[in-house]
């Protein structure tokens, strides 16, 4: 695996539509991500490995999408000490509070920041505010993009 920041993983390709987002923050911001297609469930090895070739490759943040039964990002969790970021998605009969609850009820221990159903762009955000810790460059980024949406709202109001 190329050398990223953050690894996107995602329970199954209609997730993508949704995650899109989080890539094209990521991208706008010049973060190096990778994205996979992993489940809890279907391909527990398979996300083991990913998670240990994307720390490998420098990987300091996961985000982690799925709906329904959501526990990806309690199965990376429990794998890495690296932030994971959790986002429920938006499917079944639930519409995604199902996926909510399953990833915000972590067990002691074993934490997962969880954003709102289907916060992908707000997952890669927290995911960035999380690297800038120790990037400046990326730090002055968000305080830019801050400016810009309030800059945006207080052009609307007049």
């Amino acid at each position: 695996m190329e050398a990223i920041k953050v690894l996107i993983l995602m329970g199954s390709k209609s997730d993508r539509p949704i995650m899109d987002k989080a890539e094209a923050v990521l991208r706008d911001f010049g973060v190096p991500f990778k994205t996979l297609i992993r489940s809890a469930h279907r391909t527990p090895e398979a996300t083991v490995e990913a998670v240990k070739s994307a720390e490998a490759a420098g990987c300091q943040v996961f985000i982690c999408a799925a709906g329904m039964a959501a526990h990806l990002a309690g199965v990376v969790c429990s794998k890495t000490v690296r932030p994971v970021i959790g986002v429920p998605i938006a499917a079944g009969p639930l519409q995604g509070e199902d996926a909510l609850h399953s990833t915000v009820m972590m067990p002691p221990g074993l934490p997962v920041a969880t954003v709102g159903i289907n916060g992908a762009r707000n997952a890669a955000l927290l995911a960035i505010q999380i690297l800038a810790l120790h990037d400046e460059t990326l730090n002055t980024r968000l305080l830019e993009d801050r400016k810009a949406q309030a800059e945006a709202i207080l052009s609307e109001a007049d």
